[in-house]
């Protein structure tokens, strides 16, 4: 039996946030590979233990094949999308979960015609730094960032594989 530990004092440094993605105007959103992520909670806001983005993410949408050493946890909350982890392909539905282990290589793809809204779980934070990094600032959380032409989607990608180290995580040609 594992012995009893103190729960230590409140940290009174430390403050509840309230986030408010529709209403909020300081929220960060952003445009990222032609979803829009709005950063609900920042390591800022936790202490580093976690982040929470709202992404809302259009038919077609959703990044390239990836890993990264933290754990990564989607709660699908309208829409379908396509997960593919480890080589794998899976449907997730609204009211669904999938929780993606550290260094497992995945993506996700709106595969439908409608738009994915989901909650994306960062432990520990950090990935919503390189979302403020890469990022383009749109209006809203559903406000669709500019539209890329192929030279700028090759310059986006070089740019996103250069600062990925930085953020340990590597861009795979496939998940």
């Amino acid at each position: 039996m594992a012995e009893a530990t103190a729960v230590p004092a409140d940290d009174l440094q430390r403050y509840l946030k309230l986030a408010q993605p529709d209403g909020d105007v300081k929220l960060p959103h952003l445009g990222v590979v032609g979803d829009t992520y709005t950063l609900l909670l920042t390591g800022k806001d936790t202490a580093g233990r976690l982040s929470l983005i709202d992404m809302h993410v259009p038919p077609g949408g959703g990044p390239p094949p990836h890993r990264h050493d933290f754990e990564e946890t989607f709660i699908v909350l309208d829409g379908e999308l396509s997960a593919i982890f480890r080589g794998q392909k899976m449907a997730v539905k609204a009211g669904e979960t999938v929780h993606i282990p550290s260094n497992a290589p995945h993506q996700f793809h709106n595969s439908s015609d409608k738009p994915v809204r989901m909650l994306c779980i960062c432990s520990p934070a950090g990935q919503e730094e390189m979302f403020l990094e890469i990022g383009v600032p749109v209006a809203t959380r559903t406000t669709a960032p500019p539209p890329l032409s192929e030279d700028e989607q090759k310059a986006f990608r070089a740019q996103a594989e250069a600062l990925a180290p930085k953020y340990k995580t590597e861009l795979l040609a496939h998940a």
